[in-house]
């Protein structure tokens, strides 16, 4: 389990539903194609904020996001974290630009398995890591959502810049 509680609210792409640790730390993020913890229902006040901003980031009108969130996992795993939240709004690094940034330059593979389990998609944005073939991806909330969600920033999906072509 990701969180002590969960909240869960109506947002434009569905339902999102966000966990927190009961000290204020958001643990969890599960998009609308998600399977659901057991867990109490809550509304303290870093769900409403997480859910404010999430809502405001889906409108255009929040490019960032200031919250507490609390990482569980290994070394590399916190450190592929940490670098897909300096991916700026509206741009697209590759898995193997990742792994060279973190340090791991043959490991743009165990980057996307991150990528695939990062525990607070939108928040810590693994929808703007693309392959290098200049396809758009996979995604843990489909690949429809990561289409939105690189739309809404501006990234012309059809465009990509990565492509080995």
């Amino acid at each position: 389990m990701r969180g002590n509680c969960i909240f869960s609210f109506l947002t434009l792409v569905g339902t999102i539903s966000i966990t927190e640790d009961g000290e204020g730390m958001i643990t969890g993020v599960y998009l609308p194609c998600s399977n659901l913890p057991a867990m109490d229902q809550c509304e303290t006040p870093a769900l409403k904020e997480a859910a404010a901003q999430i809502n405001e980031y889906l409108a255009g009108k929040r490019k960032e996001f200031d919250l507490d969130l609390r990482y569980d996992g290994s070394d590399f795993r916190s450190r592929v974290m940490e670098e897909l939240n300096r991916i700026p709004y509206g741009e697209v690094r590759t898995y193997k630009q990742i792994a060279e940034q973190i340090g791991y330059p043959n490991s743009y593979r165990a980057v996307g398995t991150a990528c695939a389990e990062n525990p607070m998609p939108i928040l810590v944005p693994c929808h703007r890591v693309v392959p290098s073939s200049g396809d758009i991806g996979n995604y843990s909330g489909g690949v429809s959502l990561k289409r939105k969600l690189l739309t809404l920033e501006g990234v012309d999906i059809d465009r990509l810049p990565f492509a080995d072509r």
